[in-house]
């Protein structure tokens, strides 16, 4: 039986249309980092590195070897934790160009250095720019506010204005460190029309004792 992260971890992918509070724990990922506007050459081509990294570990057993721990899964979504450059903060308008980002992809808990490893050899294959910049590690999000964005990533603020509204009525701690928030791609943006793009969002690490 594969294992569907949609069916069995709804706390953290089955996220409504309305302001949650959950504690996220330690979980491990492929990340890569990069600057700028994603709608870049080099923007996509960093998902790619993702991609392929994580499908060489799922695709693993089909090519005569079998991590320990190894199950049957579905691929996890692509996700990014998204910051701005001291300039973009400074800035009065959203300046793309001053993006700061970490693109990644969960992965199973089966996967260790050495498994990563033997993925990086296979995707070398491929020759992919960027490929070097990637590397595995574990991030925990800790008590986090979510919520799920439908529509277009450009009125994310709209979804975000209601999470600021919930923060405020609950005395919720809440710094600009906060700012750097998780976005979690349930929609695959090649195949969905921008009103049906579903997006959680995700404000982490937020101070507990209130």
């Amino acid at each position: 039986m594969k294992y569907e992260y949609r069916k069995m971890e709804k706390d953290i992918y089955g996220i409504k249309a309305k302001p949650t509070l959950s504690v996220i724990p330690s979980q491990r990922y492929i990340c890569i980092h990069g600057t700028g506007a994603p709608e870049t050459e080099e923007f996509t081509s960093k998902i790619g590195v993702l991609y392929s990294l994580s499908y060489a570990i799922r695709m693993m057993p089909h090519s005569g070897f079998t991590p320990e721990g190894y199950f049957e899964y579905t691929v996890y979504p692509l996700e990014g934790l998204w910051d701005l450059s001291e300039k973009g903060r400074e800035s009065e308008i959203l300046l793309k160009e001053e993006f700061v980002y970490d693109l990644m992809i969960r992965q199973p808990d089966f996967v260790s250095q050495e498994i990563f490893d033997r993925a990086f050899e296979i995707a070398k294959k491929k020759n992919l720019p960027y490929l070097d910049e990637a590397y595995l590690t574990d991030i925990e999000d800790g008590l986090s506010l979510s919520m799920l964005h439908k529509g277009p990533y450009e009125n994310e603020n709209d979804t975000f204005a209601i999470m600021d509204e919930f923060i405020r009525e609950n005395n919720i701690p809440f710094t600009d460190e906060n700012r750097v928030h998780r976005e979690i791609y349930l929609s695959d943006v090649r195949r969905s029309k921008p009103e049906n793009l579903k997006t959680i969002l995700r404000y982490r690490n937020l101070a507990s004792g209130k």
